[in-house]
């Protein structure tokens, strides 16, 4: 009796987690086979609803692509900025303008591509991963009903027989003290023959539910199979809906890039060339030169604009530390002015006098040899008339005939000639109305009359015989005559 008290099975073998064949009782939990049928089946609608979601994401990545590129198609969509600049006319080439039309209507294509292609995912590969989501949902529903009854039959039955085992146990360890007491359904024996009938009963319960999970294993398969060709056909219709929307893209920027290198380099410098000939310069025409220009200008050619005599002279410097004679180029003009320039280029520097006598009210000196002195004051406001005021300047010209010439000149402008000899004046009196006579007589003009040098009565100075003969032969001819009218520029007379 002992040893069959030993060999009887322990709470603790039956209750093992990992059962097998061998085990009497083997418990259901989540690493059984139903349990984990049906956690694989929970695995692939995991697996589905993560496609779902990226398929969705993808989705609207394509309604928000068709979204930025309104933006973009908002910054090109109003013409072009001083447009006229760029050729618009139809031609066989195509120019900057055709560019960008056919950029804007690229744009719109990338609009609408983006757009469709969210239309085409949302209705089939999203709608087919959606439908096979729920078919997997559906089968784990089904197979869980399934296996869940097998599996609370066997359990049941495990439980009757762990109870009778249990009872067996207990009878057969006390069956040694029972004697006469002992219940006939207590009897060790009938227990053992009851727990061969719940055994039995147990055993066809575990077959049984062993052939549905063989049934269900192969099912499964099938419905696996089925479930990786509709992932494959999603994927297949993702791709060639993604897939052909980026080859779509890249056919409109290509077409936009062909577009572009179609233009000649120089097409639309010709044609806005050929547009603005009137405005644009020849290049075949000659440059402008002065020589052709000055004529053009208003009293560019007045008389009162020509120099009475001009070119360079020696002068003395007017510094009485110095010594020496400087070179400087000299104008006398109409408007009775002795210049001074350091030249006589007009081009090279705007020319303002360094110096600037008014003759008339200047006293001129007659010449000696190839030298003459004129004292006056010098108006042209630089910084050296400031500091001289009213100084007598020698000259020196070239040759005794040039000085005279020069001198002449002057004495015309002036009115007045010989050194310490003052300007005449101009009232009236008897020795002047009897030159005045004798100039009429010998058909003189009064002008020239009253640039004769004054008596001694007028000045009070007693002239020597030689002076009286200097100043007799330096005698002006005529007076300076009246300055010429001005002509008035009209606007626009001097060309462009």
């Amino acid at each position: 009796m002992s040893a069959n008290a030993s060999a009887a099975p322990s709470r603790q073998t039956t209750m093992m987690s990992n059962a097998s064949d061998d085990t009497a009782i083997p418990e259901f939990d989540p690493n059984s086979t139903a349990g984990i049928l049906v956690q694989r089946l929970r695995a692939w609608k995991h697996a589905v609803a993560y496609l779902e979601d990226y398929v969705e994401a993808v989705e609207k990545i394509h309604h928000s692509q068709a979204k930025e590129y309104e933006k973009v198609l908002k910054t090109i969509s109003h013409p072009l900025r001083e447009g006229d600049h760029f050729s618009q006319h139809a031609t066989n080439v195509t120019g900057i303008a055709a560019m960008f039309e056919v950029l804007r209507v690229n744009t719109q294509g990338m609009i609408n591509s983006n757009l469709e292609t969210q239309k085409k995912l949302k209705e089939t590969v999203l709608h087919d991963l959606k439908g096979l989501h729920h078919e997997i949902k559906d089968y784990s529903k089904r197979l869980s009903h399934s296996l869940n009854k097998g599996a609370k039959a066997v359990e049941k039955s495990r439980n009757a027989t762990q109870k009778h085992i249990e009872l067996l146990a207990q009878h057969v360890t006390s069956f040694p003290t029972s004697g006469a007491d002992l219940n006939p359904a207590d009897d060790p024996y009938v227990l053992r023959q009851g727990v061969i009938y719940r055994l039995h009963n147990q055993i066809q319960d575990e077959n049984n539910h062993r052939t549905e999970l063989i049934t269900a294993q192969a099912q499964f398969m099938e419905f696996e199979v089925k479930v990786v060709k509709g992932i494959q056909k999603a994927m297949e219709d993702l791709n060639t809906l993604a897939g052909g929307h980026a080859e779509h893209i890249r056919g409109l920027y290509a077409q936009v890039l062909q577009t572009s290198q179609n233009i000649p380099p120089d097409f639309e410098w010709q044609e806005f060339r050929a547009r603005s000939a009137d405005v644009l310069v020849n290049e075949n025409e000659p440059p402008r030169e002065l020589s052709h220009l000055l004529p053009l200008v208003p009293n560019a050619d007045n008389p009162s604009t020509k120099a009475l005599i001009e070119g360079s002279l020696d002068r003395k410097s007017r510094n009485k530390l110095s010594w020496g004679y400087n070179t400087g180029y000299y104008v006398v003009t109409p408007a009775r002015y002795l210049h001074e320039f350091k030249d006589n280029d007009p081009k090279r520097k705007d020319p303002q006098p360094e110096l600037s006598i008014y003759l008339p009210d200047a006293i001129i000196g007659a010449p000696d040899k190839d030298r003459f002195n004129v004292k006056g004051k010098d108006k042209s406001k630089g910084i050296g008339s400031k500091l001289a005021g009213t100084s007598e300047l020698q000259f020196k010209a070239h040759s005794a005939a040039e000085a005279q010439k020069w001198f002449d000149v002057i004495r015309n402008v002036a009115g007045a000639l010989g050194p310490g000899v003052a300007t005449p004046i101009t009232t009236p009196t008897p020795e002047t109305e009897d030159k005045k006579l004798e100039a009429t007589t010998n058909n003189l003009t009064l002008n020239e009359a009253q640039t004769l040098p004054p008596s001694p009565h007028e000045t009070g100075v007693v002239a020597s015989p030689i002076d009286t003969k200097a100043a007799s032969a330096a005698a002006p001819a005529a007076a300076p005559a009246a300055p010429p009218t001005a002509a008035v520029p009209e606007k626009g007379a001097l060309p462009n």
